[in-house]
């Protein structure tokens, strides 16, 4: 198998970072995996609100996030276990994660109607 691509942190630029989080369902993976504060394998993230997101989209999703940076990703057998980058991202620009995640939650429950 060829090994994932995980670039450093002083590699990431936000506007891969920004990128990748222009998606709906690709934001709320993330806030899944970096709320979480354990790693997550792919099915643990595989429902976004009342939708299961299918096999291969799930898997272009965590490609994206993690070419970004965002997640590191970890191959056990058949599972591959994601976990967030929050720390080294929060380090190098601070309170954009924090910044972005709130806008999502700030929409999600709007439209939830709270």
């Amino acid at each position: 198998m060829r090994p994932l691509f995980h670039p450093s942190v002083e590699d990431v630029r936000p506007e891969a970072i920004l990128h990748a989080l222009s998606d709906p369902e690709r934001a709320a993976i993330f806030a899944e995996i970096s709320g979480a504060g354990c790693v997550q394998a792919c099915s643990a993230v595989a429902v976004v609100g009342d939708r299961t997101i299918p096999k291969s989209s799930l898997s272009h999703h965590i490609k994206v996030l993690r070419e970004a940076g965002l997640i590191r990703c970890e191959r056990h057998g058949v599972e591959m276990r994601n976990h967030s980058r929050c720390g080294e991202i929060d380090g190098r620009f601070p309170g954009l994660l924090a910044s972005i995640l709130s806008a999502y939650a700030l929409v999600a429950r709007k439209v939830c109607g709270g």
